[in-house]
C-alpha cells in the first residue's frame, strides 16, 4: 500500500516579490483558496485539498525569471473539478498582461479526455490547470508501467 495522499503545498519562489504576488494572490482569490499568510515574505493560500505559495528569492536571486530548462521544477499542475472551470479559469487569465499565455483550452494527449491550460506566472514559472474526467489516470489501483498510481 502506498501511503502518499495527494499534495499538500507547492512553494514558488518568486524573482519579483511584488509583480508576483500582486498576480498569485488575485488567483489565489479567484480559486476561492483563503490566504492564511500574507506577508513581505510569504505569500500563501489554503483549500482544495492543498496550498499555494509563494515566497521572497535570496538575495542572488532578486529579479532572476524561471527556467524551465534548469535543474529543478519543470511546471507545476493543479486539478480541476471539470472542463468548464478550466474555460472560466481561462477567461479569467487570458487578458492579463503580467502572465503569458502558453496555450489556451486545449486537449492533450496525456490521458483521454485530458484538457488543460499553460501559463507562465510573472516569473515565467510554467503552470498548468486541467481536467481529467472520470478518475483519469489517478484512479484508486490504476497502474502506469506496473507501479500503482493512486490510493
Amino acid at each position: 500500500m502506498n501511503d502518499l495522499n495527494g499534495v499538500a503545498h507547492v512553494i514558488l519562489t518568486a524573482g519579483d516579490f511584488a509583480r508576483s504576488t500582486a498576480f498569485w494572490r488575485d488567483l489565489i482569490r479567484y480559486l476561492d483558496l483563503k490566504i492564511v499568510l500574507d506577508s513581505d515574505a510569504m505569500l500563501y493560500g489554503v483549500g482544495g485539498r492543498t496550498a499555494i505559495g509563494i515566497r521572497t528569492p535570496s538575495a542572488e536571486n532578486v529579479g532572476k525569471r524561471f527556467d524551465q530548462g534548469a535543474p529543478g521544477l519543470h511546471h507545476a499542475c493543479f486539478r480541476m473539478r471539470d472542463r468548464d472551470a478550466v474555460d472560466r479559469l481561462y477567461s479569467f487569465l487570458k487578458d492579463r498582461t503580467d502572465i503569458g499565455i502558453v496555450h489556451g483550452p486545449q486537449e492533450e494527449p496525456w490521458a483521454p479526455g485530458y484538457y488543460s491550460i499553460l501559463f507562465e506566472d510573472p516569473d515565467g514559472i510554467r503552470i498548468e490547470f486541467n481536467h481529467v474526467p472520470g478518475a483519469g489516470l489517478l484512479a484508486e489501483g490504476e497502474t502506469i508501467g506496473g507501479a500503482e498510481v493512486f490510493d
